[in-house]
């Protein structure tokens, strides 16, 4: 089966690693026709495996080999296109939208930090399908209230956030 496995904290705060090196993690550990899209850790792959066995075996493999903390999130090819059929914001310029890919019920929390924190204008959320999207004007990602949400050590464990046209590009890449 094709799974895309979207790692954490990868290439920001220190954590930085070139992905030839991770894809070759990803081989020592039985993976086949694995790739890399982009610099953000995302790592395509093949196995037989389950994704609950995967997440377990790579987030071992991958801090023992780079010594530091792991978290990855394995979704399949169906999954992963759920992502990118699932945006509930038009395309514009100005603005970046995200999908958020973790563990089951982060979008609740991520949606009740999204309504704590104060928005810019044109800044928005939604859940669809069970995933939190939000869109942000182009230059305030870091800089908005909760923006700066997604960084909490809280969290770490529980998603990661991807642009969407990273999802079109993975998909690309799992057909």
């Amino acid at each position: 089966m094709k799974y895309c496995a979207f790692l954490r904290g990868v290439n920001v705060k220190g954590t930085n690693m070139k992905m030839a090196d991770v894809c070759q993690v990803f081989k020592d550990a039985g993976m086949k026709d694995v790739v890399s899209i982009l610099a953000s850790g995302n790592i395509v792959f093949s196995s037989d495996k389950n994704a609950d066995a995967l997440k377990a075996m790579l987030e071992k493999e991958m801090s023992e080999h780079f010594s530091y903390e792991a978290f990855l999130f394995i979704k399949s090819h169906e999954e992963t296109a759920v992502f990118w059929n699932s945006i509930p914001f038009e395309k514009n310029d100005d603005l970046h939208i995200y999908g958020f890919v973790g563990v089951s019920g982060i979008e609740n929390v991520l949606m009740e930090e999204f309504e704590k924190a104060s928005q810019t204008e044109n800044e928005k959320a939604e859940i669809v399908n069970n995933i939190f999207y939000w869109q942000v004007p182009k230059g305030n990602t870091l800089d908005s209230t909760f923006g700066k949400v997604l960084g909490k050590k809280s969290l770490k464990d529980q998603m990661t956030s991807r642009n969407v046209n990273t999802f079109e590009k993975i998909l690309k890449k799992m057909e």
